[in-house]
């Protein structure tokens, strides 16, 4: 049996003396594909924060591919976490370096410069051959977020976060960005993305095996067919 390359165990989270989240547990089996729903407020982008070691707990247990976080020294920390490609709700990017240099930029901090021969192929990949010269403030909503998905793949991560990345895009790109994290995962990838929109949800669920996860009262529940 395989083991969880995320593993939460009654693992709680607060602000300001309140739990967040209450003793929610969860496995993220190799090559999974889940989402998390929930209304807004109801602690989706702290439980994914959780999931790729950006906060602590304050109670329970993280594991990530068989290591408790708990025992991570700063190495382990910063090895584990480019295993984990993460794609973030405000995408943000260095406006003053060009697409291709901020897709590449993971590589460069790895000092790992010497990989970037992939970028083109990544480029082509997501559609932005013919934009690796712009800027980030030239680029559209969905070729944001194109950008955002290649450089949380530069490295070849095991697994890709993604948060709400399809939030400000119209239906068709929506559709273009699944498709990517759907490929990814018939890669192997495991692929957890929080969402709101239940029609990704719905189009997904016809290409791919994907489990539906939502937050509710503090706590995490799979949800049923009702979608």
């Amino acid at each position: 049996m395989k083991s969880g390359v995320i593993q939460l165990s009654d693992v709680s989270y607060g602000y300001g003396g309140a739990d967040l989240l209450d003793r929610v547990s969860l496995g993220l089996k190799p090559g999974s594909f889940h989402f998390l729903t929930g209304p807004s407020g109801a602690g989706k982008t702290t439980f994914l924060r959780l999931c790729y070691m950006d906060l602590k707990p304050s109670g329970g247990k993280i594991s990530l591919f068989g290591k408790d976080v708990r025992d991570m020294n700063r190495d382990d920390i910063a090895h584990t976490r480019r295993r984990i490609g993460v794609v973030h709700q405000d995408c943000r990017f260095l406006d003053h370096l060009s697409v291709a240099e901020n897709i590449a930029l993971p590589l460069e901090v790895a000092d790992r410069g010497d990989e970037a021969q992939n970028l083109r192929e990544l480029l082509a990949w997501v559609g932005l051959s013919d934009r690796d010269r712009a800027l980030p403030p030239e680029l559209s909503g969905g070729e944001r977020q194109r950008a955002a998905l290649a450089r949380a793949v530069i490295m070849s991560p095991d697994v890709v976060i993604a948060d709400e990345p399809t939030g400000n895009v119209d239906w068709e790109m929506s559709q273009r960005l699944l498709a990517l994290l759907v490929e990814l995962n018939k890669m192997g990838k495991t692929i957890l993305i929080a969402t709101h929109d239940l029609n990704l949800i719905r189009a997904a669920k016809s290409q791919v095996s994907a489990r539906v996860l939502r937050i509710r009262d503090r706590g995490l529940q799979l949800a049923g067919s009702d979608l």
